[in-house]
């Protein structure tokens, strides 16, 4: 709902208006403009008008509707009485009204009538300018701010850059242009060098940008252009982009955002600590703020603080008890904090959003951990009952949890395939559940059944192929899967070591060692490691074989593979 609309009274009341047989129309006090400082001109003295008795009662009805929240009748009122008398106070009148209601047409045309009717008002030229922005008219808008310039009144030219963002290249590059000339007749007028250095940042010039607000002082003393020196300058140094920021502070310590970005950088940083320190003051100016609070919160988690950021997030849930990023990392925190049954609760009250299936994931993991496997297996089938549209994906979270205990995930597998037989993501889980529990008959039957549905599924050709090639059974077989799959995935280093292992079986170690390596430098699996290291040891390079496995060891150090692979090589 729109705020009350209260516009100043009329100076005169209607009695005196119609004895005295003259107006006194007020000079309205300005809606709030979109430019962050307006100065506003000083007082003008009154001007009186000669209106006829039916102009008087149109405006007075204006008046009395505004205060009833009839705006439609003020706004077609005024609009109609500033065309009717075309007296720039009633003009001015009509389009603070039109403003208030985000008429922006009509905004526009009075702004351009009050323009009309009093051309040497930098405030009429100042609203015209800024109302043919809003359209994309930036040529005719530069020309009201030069107007508003040349009569040594304040402007908005950040504003007009601003709102010409989103222009094409040939509008920035006018507007680039008129913006050099006024700065060659008004070379130390710094709202024009921020004005113009935004238009080239958004033209993709940055390095023009940073030298142009390098180069005149003054720029340092406005926010703004504060905030646009620093992002010039933090892809190259972010440390100094910090420094411009905190100096900013030193100048205006209440400018939120300045305070915020440079607490965005010190996160990007890393810098959590410092970050903390500014996200703290941000909070305690925005209380109310929840984004603030929430990003607080997360910081808190990252310093290990686990007490301050449940602190943080509580109060965003005070605030926004919607928010469910919010709950699923405050969550996170209770369980840091060693308040795991917490944790839990506050994980089961997500019930919508992507946080949603997270925190059955959380939760899941957790009650695996403490051998809750009933609490478990209830949970993750009443969210399948509430919330059947995600049923599988909680099959899947559930069989994840249990891939520690692969008894157990292949009863839920199973449990899963009953509701969803064609599922072939539950049929490659099974496979891979059968392999680890020494069931190749069952991993092979899995994978051809979605093969036979799916001809080209690239992960089911690769694992079978590579369960015949690691079994060095019909190999011939394995290498036209591998092949097909190669094809389907050249890029995949998983298909690539395992087109390496059955060339291998197959005693092309050339070919092999050829496909292993580019595997084994994307992707330094220990598996990977363990082939590549096989091969160099059959080729005779058994030094080169035993780095391998050591880089192989460094990125999985509980490996099993790697050292029974290098046993079994030595005791041949």
């Amino acid at each position: 709902m729109k705020a009350s609309f209260t516009p100043p009274p009329l100076l005169l009341l209607m009695g005196g208006l119609l004895l005295g047989g003259c107006t006194a129309l007020s000079k309205p006090e300005p809606a709030p403009q979109p430019p962050a400082q307006v100065v506003e001109a000083p007082a003008e003295p009154i001007e009186y008008g000669q209106f006829r008795q039916d102009t008087l009662f149109d405006l007075l009805t204006a008046e009395i509707a505004g205060q009833r929240n009839r705006f439609d009748i003020a706004l077609d009122n005024y609009l109609h009485q500033a065309r009717e008398t075309r007296d720039p106070g009633v003009t001015e009148r009509a389009m603070r009204v039109a403003e208030f209601l985000g008429a922006e047409e009509p905004a526009l045309d009075m702004a351009q009538l009050w323009v009309e009717l009093d051309g040497s008002n930098p405030e009429a030229l100042r609203s015209a300018a800024i109302h043919l922005a809003r359209t994309g008219q930036h040529e005719q808008a530069m020309d009201m701010m030069q107007r508003a310039l040349d009569l040594h009144g304040e402007t908005h030219f950040d504003f007009l850059a601003l709102a010409a963002a989103e222009s094409d290249a040939p509008t920035r590059e006018a507007l680039l242009e008129s913006l050099t000339q006024m700065l060659g007749r008004h070379p130390g007028n710094t709202q024009l060098v921020f004005a113009k250095a935004l238009l080239l940042q958004q033209a993709g010039r940055e390095d023009e940008a940073l030298s142009l607000l390098e180069n005149h002082r003054g720029t340092d003393a406005a926010p703004a252009a504060i905030l646009l020196h620093s992002r010039l300058v933090v892809e190259q140094d972010p440390d100094r982009a910090e420094q411009i920021l905190y100096s900013g502070l030193e100048s205006f310590p209440d400018d939120t955002r300045m305070r915020l970005l440079l607490a965005r950088m010190l996160v990007t940083s890393g810098d959590y600590r410092a970050a903390s320190t500014q996200y703290a003051k941000l909070v305690q100016d925005n209380p109310e703020d929840p984004d603030l609070r929430l990003s607080l919160g997360l910081i808190y988690l990252e310093l290990d603080q686990p007490t301050e950021a449940v602190e943080q997030l509580q109060q965003v849930l005070l605030v926004s008890p919607d928010n469910n990023t919010a709950r699923y990392h405050l969550g996170n925190a209770q369980l840091a904090a060693g308040q795991p049954e917490a944790a839990l609760t506050t994980w089961q009250q997500i019930d919508s959003g992507n946080e949603l299936l997270t925190s059955r994931l959380q939760i899941s993991q957790l009650l695996v951990r403490q051998g809750q496997l009933d609490e478990l297996a209830s949970q993750l089938q009443q969210d399948r009952e509430d919330y059947p549209q995600h049923a599988l994906t909680f099959y899947q979270i559930e069989i994840e949890a249990l891939s520690g205990q692969p008894e157990k995930a292949m009863q839920s597998t199973n449990a899963a395939l009953q509701a969803y037989p064609l599922e072939s993501s539950l049929l490659y889980t099974r496979a891979m559940l059968h392999d680890q529990l020494g069931n190749p008959a069952g991993t092979e039957e899995d994978l051809r059944t979605i093969l036979a549905r799916e001809p080209d599924n690239a992960m089911a050709l690769n694992a079978l192929g590579y369960t015949l090639a690691d079994r060095n059974e019909r190999l011939d077989e394995a290498l036209s899967m591998l092949q097909r799959a190669a094809a389907l995935e050249p890029d995949d280093p998983a298909v690539r070591d395992s087109l390496g292992w059955v060339y291998y079986r197959l005693g092309d170690l050339e070919r092999a060692e050829q496909l292993l390596r580019g595997a084994f430098a994307e992707f330094p699996d220990q598996e990977v490691a363990a082939h590549l290291g096989e091969v160099l040891w059959r080729q005779g390079n058994k030094k080169e074989a035993r780095k391998v496995w050591k880089q192989g060891l460094e990125q999985s150090p509980d490996s099993e593979l790697i050292p029974a692979t290098r046993n079994r090589l030595e005791a041949e």
